[in-house]
């Protein structure tokens, strides 16, 4: 029996690349749509949750998440959140690699919101916005300026300045990083009129984000007050419409209904040309809900043991 090939941040490829992960996902919403479910235990406020996913030509995946909140309190330190990816054989059910969860999420979410950007944003965007400080704000301004190099500045709007210390660290640290500028504000009604991207990478729960700030041609990935302004794209029905509070509270409310959704990424790659791209009205408003999937976790999981020795 093969043992299955274990990839973690120790073990990533060398030709690892945001260009080759949303090339990944691209060719894997070229296959027929995915078999999709969820499963959550939960124990207190600790949570177990398994993501599922079967793809015909791909085969199957299973992503295992923990997230045990009083973790970081503990001697030694433990991470809140961690878990395992189980990559299966689409023909013999032999398990065919294990990937560590943090480095696969990396990966996966940045290039399924740049993905959607590139879909349905402007086509030479200079300005990034991004609400929140943290990793996945990280991956975000990492993807986004590899794979749109006109970005010349990145604004972080954050509740405090000082809360964005370690991100403005790492990226100092980082040689390879493309040059643009990096600015932090407060004021989030005071910089998002002069974003032509708005992205959300915070945990808050209260509404970050007024439709009325945006300007016109806009691209954001939040859902909230932007849902009767601008064009709704999701990256999976089955992962969002039904589960995703943004979603699920305007629709019990009446805020919007399901024909608000207008498609996801399945939808907007069979429309597009072959790199992911396809025509937009200059002046639409658009938004796009990443709501994740072991379906994209499989794909990307594909991608990186292709990579892999």
């Amino acid at each position: 029996m093969l043992q299955p090939q274990y990839i973690d941040r120790c073990s990533q490829p060398d030709r690892l690349s945001w260009q080759g992960v949303i090339d990944a996902l691209i060719a894997g919403h070229k296959l027929p749509r995915a078999a999709i479910t969820d499963t959550v235990l939960a124990h207190g406020t600790n949570r177990l949750l398994n993501r599922s996913a079967r793809i015909e030509g791909l085969g199957y995946a299973v992503k295992s998440v923990t997230v045990f909140p009083d973790n970081p309190a503990r001697e030694p330190f433990l991470p809140s959140v961690q878990g395992i990816c189980t990559v299966f054989d689409e023909c013999t059910g032999q398990a065919r690699a294990l990937i560590d969860s943090e480095l696969l999420t990396y990966w996966k979410t940045a290039a399924d919101s740049v993905l959607g950007a590139r879909l349905l944003g402007p086509a030479e965007p200079e300005h990034l916005l991004i609400f929140g400080a943290g990793q996945v704000a990280l991956s975000l301004i990492d993807a986004y300026t590899t794979i749109f190099p006109s970005i010349a500045t990145v604004t972080l709007c954050v509740r405090r300045l000082q809360s964005a210390d370690w991100l403005r660290q790492k990226l100092a640290a980082d040689e390879n990083r493309l040059p643009f500028a990096l600015r932090l504000s407060t004021e989030p009604a005071a910089v998002v009129p002069l974003a032509d991207i708005v992205a959300t990478a915070t945990t808050s729960e209260a509404p970050v984000l007024q439709g009325d700030w945006l300007t016109a041609g806009a691209h954001v990935d939040l859902v909230g007050h932007t849902l009767q302004q601008g064009a709704l794209h999701v990256d999976c029905r089955d992962t969002t419409v039904e589960h995703i509070g943004e979603l699920v509270i305007p629709l019990a409310s009446g805020a919007i209904h399901p024909d608000c959704v207008l498609g996801d990424l399945y939808d907007l790659i069979a429309q597009s040309s072959g790199d992911g791209g396809r025509s937009r009205d200059p002046q639409q408003i658009t938004v796009f809900k990443n709501g994740g999937g072991a379906h994209l976790d499989l794909m990307v999981a594909h991608h990186l043991m292709s990579l892999s020795p």
